[in-house]
C-alpha cells in the first residue's frame, strides 16, 4: 500500500480543485490561486508518470517528441493563457514575459544546482559527469540562447522569432528521434503497473493523461487570474507573483524528480532531464507566445516589450549562457552549482530594470572568465559543435549504407 501513496497524494491535489470547479464554489482570490496551483502541481506529477509508462507502448520517435512536450505542459498552459489574453489586453504581455523568464531562470538557477547539491549531500562527491549523449540538447540550447539575445535587442517577440524557435525545436526532435533510447527504469508504483497486462497498463496511462489534462485545462485560467487578484488584494506586485509563484507550481515536480535521480545515484540523468526541459522552454514555449498572441488579436502582430521586460529577457539569456559554459566540459562541480545558485538568489532582491541589465553583464563576465581560466571548458566550447555534427553525419552515413 505504501508504494501507492504517491499516486494517491498526486491524484488528491487535482481532485479537490475539480470538486470546487464543477460545484460552482468561488473562493477568495488567494485561496483560489492556492487550490488551482496545487492541482497543477499534482497534475504535473501524473503527466510525468504517464509519460514514463507510455514509453513502453509507443514507438521510440513518438515517445521522444511526446515526452519532451509533456514535461513542460503545465508551464505551457499558464503562459499560453497570458499570451492569449495579451492579444486582447496588451497589459498581459508583461505577465507572459514574467512567467516565461521566471520559469527559465528557476529551472537553471535552482533546478540544475539542486541536483548537484543533493548528490553531494547523499554521496559526498563534489562533481558529476553528464552523459555525452546530451550533446544534442546542449548544442540546441546554445543555438536557442544565442538567438534569444536578438529579442531584447529589437524589443519585440515576433512571429519571425516564433518561426525560428519552433523550427529549431522540430529539428531537435527529428535528430533526437534517431538517437538510441533506453527503456525507462520504473520504480515504486510505476514498476508494479508496468507488470500489469498491457490493456490495463494502457488504460491507467490514458487515465493519467485525461485526468491531468482536464485539471490543467480547468485550472490554468483561475490560477493565473487568482495570482493577479491576490497581488492586488495583498499589495504585492503582480509581475513578481507571476514570475516566481506560477513557475513554482508547474516546475516543482520536475525539480523533485530530478533530485530523486540524484539521491538514487543517477545525477547525470537528473541534470539531463532538466537540460532537456530547458531546451523545450527556450524553443517551443517562447516560440508559441507570439503565435497565441496573434491568433487572439485576430491579426499578425508582434508582442512589444517595455524596458522592464527587455531587461528580464536579457538577464534570462545571460544566465543561460553562463550555465552552458559551466557544463560545456560535461562536468558539473559543487562549486559551480553553488555559484549558479548564489548568482540566482542575489538577483531576486533587486528587481529594478537597471540592476537586471547590470547583472546580465555580471553573468557574461563570469562566463568569459570561466572560458579564459579553464582550459577544459575552453576546448569544449570550441569543439562541442564540430564533434557532434561529425558524429551525427557518421551515423547518418552508416544508416544510408544499410
Amino acid at each position: 500500500m505504501k508504494r501507492w501513496l504517491p499516486v494517491i497524494y498526486a491524484s488528491a491535489f487535482p481532485l479537490q480543485w475539480l470538486i470546487l470547479h464543477f460545484s460552482g464554489i468561488h473562493l477568495e482570490p488567494h485561496w483560489e490561486a492556492l487550490s488551482s496551483g496545487m492541482s497543477i502541481f499534482g497534475a504535473a506529477f501524473l503527466l510525468s508518470w504517464g509519460a514514463e509508462l507510455a514509453q513502453l507502448d509507443i514507438p521510440q520517435a513518438l515517445a521522444i517528441a511526446f515526452l519532451a512536450l509533456i514535461a513542460v505542459l503545465p508551464e505551457y498552459a499558464v503562459d499560453m493563457y497570458f499570451a492569449w489574453q495579451a492579444g486582447k489586453d496588451p497589459s498581459y504581455v508583461a505577465y507572459a514575459t514574467a512567467n516565461m523568464t521566471g520559469a527559465n531562470r528557476l529551472l537553471i538557477g535552482v533546478g540544475w544546482a539542486t541536483v548537484v547539491i543533493a548528490f553531494w549531500l547523499k554521496n559526498g562527491l563534489r562533481e558529476i559527469s553528464l552523459d555525452k549523449e546530451q550533446r544534442l540538447e546542449v548544442l540546441t540550447l546554445v543555438v536557442a540562447t544565442l538567438y534569444s539575445f536578438v529579442i531584447p535587442l529589437k524589443g519585440t517577440l515576433s512571429l519571425v522569432d516564433a518561426f525560428f524557435l519552433v523550427l529549431l525545436f522540430v529539428a531537435y526532435m527529428i535528430v533526437a528521434s534517431r538517437a538510441h533510447v533506453v527503456e525507462p527504469e520504473l520504480e515504486g508504483p510505476l514498476e508494479t503497473i508496468a507488470r500489469f497486462a498491457p490493456r490495463i497498463r494502457r488504460i491507467f496511462t490514458l487515465g493519467c493523461f485525461a485526468y491531468a489534462g482536464l485539471t490543467i485545462f480547468t485550472a490554468a485560467e483561475p490560477f493565473a487570474e487568482g495570482l493577479l487578484r491576490s497581488g492586488r488584494t495583498l499589495g504585492i506586485e503582480e509581475f513578481i507573483l507571476v514570475q516566481w509563484l506560477a513557475p513554482l507550481a508547474s516546475e516543482s515536480p520536475e525539480f523533485i524528480v530530478a533530485t530523486l535521480f540524484a539521491l538514487r545515484g543517477n545525477p547525470h540523468a537528473g541534470v539531463g532531464t532538466l537540460v532537456s526541459s530547458t531546451v523545450n522552454q527556450w524553443t517551443m514555449l517562447v516560440g508559441m507566445l507570439p503565435i497565441c498572441y496573434s491568433i487572439s488579436a485576430g491579426h499578425l502582430s508582434a508582442m512589444h516589450l517595455d524596458a522592464r521586460q527587455v531587461s528580464e529577457v536579457l538577464l534570462t539569456s545571460a544566465q543561460s549562457i553562463f550555465a552552458l559554459v559551466v557544463i560545456a566540459n560535461f562536468r558539473f562541480s559543487l562549486a559551480e552549482a553553488g555559484l549558479l545558485l548564489v548568482l540566482f538568489m542575489i538577483q531576486l532582491f533587486f528587481p529594478s530594470p537597471q540592476f537586471r541589465l547590470a547583472y546580465s553583464v555580471v553573468y557574461l563576465v563570469v562566463a568569459c572568465a570561466l572560458i579564459t581560466l579553464k582550459r577544459s571548458v575552453r576546448l569544449s566550447v570550441v569543439m562541442s559543435a564540430p564533434c557532434f555534427l561529425r558524429r551525427s553525419l557518421r551515423r547518418y552515413l552508416v544508416k544510408v549504407k544499410r
